[in-house]
């Protein structure tokens, strides 16, 4: 049975005045953001996983950390950014949302930046969503980071459908992007220090428990 997303949509608690001006925000200046199912979805796994402690690779505007940051009000959050206008923006979002005592911002390449500059730090959950064909990497640099019993979660494994395209059908610029994509799937699946599913919600998730 197929349901509509205008459906599914309806089914969504109301967010706050400034998520709605985020949402519209990303819509206008095609600043990628997760999608709504993916995002609540998201924050249920959270919900009942209950971390104490985030990171996040992949800030953007600061859609996704400020409503991880609403929903789990005990828990602290890290969040890693390249593009420094976003970041930017971002800690100004958290200003006004009165979240910036919550979240830190780090500004750089995820892949780039020292361990160093997290410290002794170390997380019970692990967000990746930020550039696609480079999961991989992010999650070997960040992994030994994560508490024992800690969840990484990935989204976007779908890439908009073109993980489900035959590769004839990939756009040529795309296809190395989605070849890395489908390699990361197989090898985190098949992980022995992971118990990995894959979720099809919003552009699609990868929930990885740490044994």
């Amino acid at each position: 049975m197929n349901i509509s997303d205008d459906f599914l949509k309806d089914l969504i608690k109301p967010r706050s005045a400034i998520f709605l001006e985020m949402e519209q925000y990303a819509k206008d200046y095609h600043v990628p953001i997760m999608q709504l199912m993916g995002m609540e979805s998201l924050l249920q796994l959270l919900s009942l996983q209950q971390p104490k402690s985030i990171l996040e690779l992949g800030t953007a505007i600061g859609y996704s950390s400020m409503r991880m940051a609403t929903k789990l009000e005990e828990a602290s959050i890290v969040t890693i950014e390249r593009d420094e206008a976003k970041a930017e923006l971002a800690k100004d979002y958290m200003q006004r949302a009165d979240l910036q005592h919550r979240i830190q911002v780090i500004i750089g390449d995820a892949l780039e930046i020292s361990a160093t500059e997290l410290g002794d730090l170390t997380f019970d959950a692990i967000f990746i969503d930020a550039a696609k064909g480079q999961y991989k990497n992010f999650f070997e640099k960040y992994a030994p980071f994560l508490n024992d019993g800690g969840v990484i979660y990935c989204d976007n494994l779908l890439l908009n459908g073109l993980s489900e395209l035959p590769m004839s059908e990939v756009p040529r610029r795309k296809r190395t992007m989605v070849r890395n994509q489908h390699q990361f799937m197989e090898w985190l699946m098949n992980h022995p220090d992971y118990d990995t599913a894959f979720l099809p919600v919003g552009d699609g998730m990868l929930v990885s428990i740490k044994r």
